[in-house]
């Protein structure tokens, strides 16, 4: 991997936490239903599913999104590959990710998929039904230069009081950019700077029921 790597602490339960941004990669409660709530049901997913799908995420973290949404692109059937992009600071060593995605055994082919890759230093993924690439570096710069169209984009970045910089007015209007006429977004925070920020990007946005201990999230559709 290229770049600065995370630097962890782990909670109970193999949560893995930030210590630069003080906050956990998932729900400490539980990562995988919070993926499943958030940026599954954000997005309207499985539903909105249809050949060459593709979904964007700021934050790649510990992969848990990506394998959640495989497995349901699977689960659902759909002909063809889920196309998939993510674009990731500060990323995890295969040690770490396998270490964290270890919770979760019902992703468990998911993610000896990712992790045979990630051991191999490579960054992009490819399956008979995915192609995955994680682009290292700050969204800032990195983004922009992203010439694809997202169908959907997961919202995951730490949280906007500790990690502003994911959730800058530009960066959320690049992401109104380079999404598709109808396409949708999610994060788990209600915060109102981010709310603000993805309707000046051309979003109608919602604040919605959360997932655990949130009570409240934020979907977003291109007008």
């Amino acid at each position: 991997m290229t770049g600065p790597n995370a630097d962890l602490e782990w909670r109970p339960g193999s949560v893995p936490v930030s210590r630069r941004f003080e906050d956990p990669f998932y729900s400490l409660d539980n990562g995988f239903g919070e993926a499943r709530h958030v940026f599954l049901g954000g997005n309207d997913l499985p539903e909105s599913f249809r050949p060459g799908f593709q979904i964007a995420e700021l934050g790649f973290g510990t992969g848990l999104n990506l394998l959640v949404a495989l497995r349901t692109w699977r689960e659902a059937g759909i002909p063809g590959k889920l196309r998939f992009v993510s674009f990731e600071a500060y990323p995890l060593t295969a040690g770490e990710m396998e270490a964290a995605l270890a919770a979760f055994p019902q992703i468990a082919a998911e993610a000896d998929l990712l992790l045979t890759h990630w051991r191999r230093g490579h960054n992009r993924i490819e399956a008979p039904d995915l192609v995955a690439e994680i682009i290292f570096g700050d969204a800032r710069v990195t983004l922009p230069r992203w010439q694809g169209m997202a169908d959907a984009w997961f919202l995951d970045g730490f949280a906007p009081a500790r990690n502003p910089e994911l959730w800058e007015p530009d960066l959320l209007s690049g992401i109104g950019r380079r999404t598709r006429p109808g396409g949708t977004c999610a994060t788990y925070t209600a915060a109102g700077c981010v709310r603000r920020g993805l309707a000046d990007a051309g979003f109608t946005v919602k604040k919605v029921p959360g997932f655990g201990r949130k009570r409240h999230m934020t979907v977003g559709r291109l007008a």
